[in-house]
């Protein structure tokens, strides 16, 4: 049975999937690894966007 999580749990499961994939090397875009974890974790748009700003504001 699945067990439902709260959406901003989802959300930290995909900073940590993306942090993972980056620590293991994978040389994708950010753009693809955020449209992965968008699928993977069932994120909503703002989610994603939320993402982004995320990671762009990290990288300044």
């Amino acid at each position: 049975m699945a067990t439902i999580m709260p959406q901003s749990e989802l959300t930290r499961k995909a900073v940590a999937w993306i942090c993972e994939r980056r620590e293991e090397g994978d040389r994708r875009p950010l753009s693809a690894l955020l449209e992965e974890a968008g699928a993977r974790f069932n994120l909503g748009p703002k989610d994603v966007e939320f993402l982004l700003r995320f990671y762009k504001d990290k990288q300044e």
